[in-house]
């Protein structure tokens, strides 16, 4: 078996040290390999125990019958001895089933220990009985094992298998990567992109095309059933090419789990994963914008949508496909002849009338009788539409401005869930992926990539759950959608960024937090990492982030006691249902949490 033979060779770095057989289906010294007298390690013996169980299967073997797993301790955990590692090299093919304790009849299999901090189990995927061991989903209960055995021995604590991590580059496409002299695997490349086209986009024609925009290759996947409509897609970069000269296609599902087109349609319309490029959008939030955002976000909502229009009707209705209040003026001499619109959005603040926008308001060339005649002559518009829709200075500022309050918005509404109901706060977690990409795109800051790259773990829920929408998640996606605007002008403009910057720190601390209560901590570690990031993406000289405001000591120990969610009473509440204050001496003997 050429795998036992790497484990006792020198390995690619002369690495391996004092190889030897701690654990197996027999007793250690019985399984080691033989010294010949040159030195070198005699393997037939064991070749031999190993392949003769594949031949009772015969056809029924599987197409790769070794199964190999290395367990690595970590850095910071104690060097165990041999016997703890036989120990736990047992317990793993125990609880994995490959070789339950007392069944005679399982797999061979042997441990290999050539360094302190770790060991490598490799099995024959054949029964000693005749029968073919089952491994469908074996990650799921090696991972179950490896949390159980760091348990019982102190060891630092790794993530559970949720599903929350995304799918890393296998070694060649990282190897592919060097010797192209790319900085990331195009996995990586690619995942980031469609992540940010995702965050900005508004609709699924709109995340295809920035896509394009970005020179990535989209191939999408239609129904076999049912003629147009798209089931899936695929993306890859022109200049990563295979052996025959093609492009390497990812699926959006081989990027991360929340990246298949089902689960980005929920993203646009917070519908189930059977909607269609047809169903309604999720309208951008109105209530984090101020009166010149909100006039800038309509203005370029109107113009696209006079842009991708030739008649009145088609306008009004890619108007009201774009989430937005559409109110009509009528003439008072021809019955039914429209003379103008108004325009608002759908949420701003609840129970009041929307503020409505009239066209000629938001632009001289946006009212209905000039965009009549601009569909009448479109080449004569064409030649002077040029650089009209571009952001004033102070908008741009706006923008940001508004963006960094929806943040702070979200980390208000976050913090309220820390003690209440941590799960609450699931969707604003999601959202926040969107809007670390889509700042780190329109900014170019390097820090706020690696804290968006940092992040990607501790967005997703276990599982592959898509959360439902919150108000602090809204408003995160209005962060991410109102960043997107901006990178969309030519002339980019300097803003001031140090608020944005700092709420992100106080979201991720708060966020961090949170996953800290729940107990994910991968999650609670990517988050902090992402904080980390943030931190040095702050101009000089700029602020300090403000600490994040958690529970208290007594209402984590609370939390932790309590299987319930728990809230604190309101002021007054609590001040009418306090007792009066002892005149003796407290008493120590209260139970503590």
């Amino acid at each position: 078996m050429g795998l036992l033979r790497y484990l006792y060779g020198p390995g690619r770095h002369e690495e391996h040290r004092d190889p030897h057989v701690v654990a197996g289906f027999r007793s250690a010294p019985e399984l080691e390999p033989g010294v010949r007298a040159d030195g070198s390690r005699d393997f037939r013996r064991l070749d031999a125990l190993f392949t003769q169980p594949l031949a009772l299967l015969g056809e029924r073997n599987y197409r790769q019958p070794v199964w190999h797993l290395p367990l690595r301790a970590a850095p910071e955990d104690p060097v165990m001895s041999d016997q703890q590692w036989a120990r736990i090299a047992h317990e793993v093919m125990d609880r994995v089933g490959l070789a339950p304790a007392g069944d005679f009849g399982a797999v061979r299999w042997v441990a290999v220990r050539h360094a302190a901090d770790h060991v490598h189990i490799v099995a024959t995927l054949a029964r000693q009985d005749g029968g073919r061991p089952d491994v469908w989903n074996d990650g799921y209960r090696v991972r179950d094992a490896c949390r159980a055995i760091e348990r019982q021995y102190g060891l630092r604590r790794t993530a559970p298998a949720d599903r929350t991590a995304a799918r890393r580059p296998s070694r060649g496409e990282i190897e592919k990567a060097v010797r192209h002299g790319r900085p990331l695997p195009s996995r990586t490349l690619l995942r980031r992109k469609v992540q940010t086209a995702a965050a900005g986009a508004s609709s699924e024609a709109e995340f295809f095309r920035q896509l394009r925009d970005e020179g990535v290759l989209v191939r999408q996947r239609f129904s076999e059933r049912t003629a147009g409509e798209m089931t899936g897609y695929a993306v890859a970069l022109p200049d990563d090419l295979n052996s025959d000269g093609r492009p390497v296609w990812f699926g959006g599902g081989k990027l991360a789990a929340d990246l298949t087109l089902p689960k980005l349609r929920r993203r646009w319309t917070g519908a189930d994963g059977s909607v269609h490029a047809s169903s309604p959008l999720r309208p951008l939030d109105g209530r984090h914008l101020s009166e010149r955002t909100r006039r800038a976000v309509l203005r370029t909502a109107v113009r696209r949508a006079a842009d991708e229009s030739a008649t009145t009707n088609e306008f009004l209705d890619r108007l009201r496909g774009e989430g937005l209040l559409v109110k009509l003026r009528y003439s008072q001499t021809v019955d039914g002849q429209i003379t103008g619109y108004a325009v608002a959005f759908a949420a701003e603040h609840d129970g009041h009338e929307p503020t409505w926008y009239p066209g000629s308001r938001l632009a001289d060339d946006l009212s209905l009788s000039r965009l009549r005649q601009r569909w009448a002559s479109p080449a004569a518009y064409r030649q002077s539409a040029a650089g009209q829709d571009e952001l004033t200075p102070e908008e741009r500022q706006a923008f940001y401005d508004d963006a960094a309050r929806a943040a702070a918005f979200a980390t208000a509404q976050i913090r309220r869930h820390l003690v209440t109901n941590p799960h609450a706060a699931q969707d604003a977690c999601w959202a926040a992926s969107d809007a670390l990409h889509v700042a780190a795109r329109v900014t170019g800051n390097r820090h706020l990539h690696r804290a968006a790259d940092a992040y990607d773990r501790a967005a997703r829920a276990p599982c592959g759950r898509i959360p439902t929408p919150t108000p602090a998640g809204n408003a995160l996606r209005t962060t991410a959608r109102l960043l997107a605007l901006t990178g969309t002008a030519k002339d980019r403009t300097v803003v001031s960024t140090m608020l944005l910057v700092a709420n992100f720190i106080s979201l991720l601390d708060t966020i961090a937090q949170l996953h800290s209560l729940q107990e994910r901590h991968a999650q609670a570690d990517a988050a902090r990492r992402a904080a980390a990031h943030t931190r040095e993406a702050r101009p000089a000289g700029g602020a300090p982030s403000p600490p994040p405001a958690g529970p208290s000591a007594q209402a984590r120990l609370a939390m932790a006691a309590f299987p319930t969610a728990w809230a604190p009473l309101p002021q007054d509440a609590q001040s009418r249902s306090a007792p009066s204050a002892p005149t003796g001496p407290a008493r120590s003997g209260r139970r503590r949490p």
